[in-house]
């Protein structure tokens, strides 16, 4: 295996921290504005799919959400990397970790806990990636509203359809995986 090349190429920098960064900004003003309560959600962000997840009444099978409280939620990701793959996101539309308010990052961190708690009571992983990307260069799939990923991992779970066909194998069903995480969720 070859050591890793550097190119430095310092002229860059103007470039990937204006221009680039200016081409694809997310218009997130007035996201202290943003109001979800319910199903009702007001202003520029009833259209983004977590907030949608948010103003879910009732956690069900339907519609993913696997717990909320008044500031967060936790739902399957639609697209998982793996069996029980969950999302934890405050309820408030922000993409700004630095802009969490009050209770939230408490709330956050307890629901990551809880996570975690469910996926090991449900599926007994030998290890967990417990993360975020933070904006569309970090890799994020929904930039404009933060969320955390917690993600079940075991021995071999990446193989050669991953690596060789860019295929991901998943072995259960959504609805398989939310009756698994939502019977195993803490009790508060």
């Amino acid at each position: 295996m070859n050591d890793l090349d550097v190119l430095w190429a310092g002229w860059r920098s103007d470039y990937v921290s204006g221009v680039a960064s200016d081409q694809y900004a997310n218009d997130v003003s007035g996201a202290d504005d943003i109001v979800v309560s319910g199903k009702e959600r007001v202003g520029e962000h009833r259209r983004c799919v977590m907030c949608a997840l948010a103003a879910v009444d009732t956690p069900s099978v339907q519609n993913g959400v696997v717990w909320h409280s008044e500031l967060v939620t936790v739902a399957l990701n639609a697209y998982p990397y793996s069996s029980g793959h969950l999302l934890v996101l405050p309820n408030r539309h922000t993409d700004d970790l630095t802009t969490l308010k009050g209770d939230e990052p408490v709330q956050l961190f307890k629901a990551f806990v809880d996570a975690m708690t469910a996926i090991d009571r449900a599926y007994h992983p030998e290890a967990v990636n417990f993360g975020a990307n933070l904006g569309r260069f970090a890799g994020a799939g929904i930039p404009e509203h933060l969320h955390f990923h917690v993600v079940p991992r075991w021995a071999g779970d990446t193989n050669f359809m991953t690596a060789i066909a860019n295929t991901r194998v998943i072995p259960e069903s959504l609805e398989v995986s939310w009756e698994k995480l939502s019977g195993a969720w803490p009790l508060s």
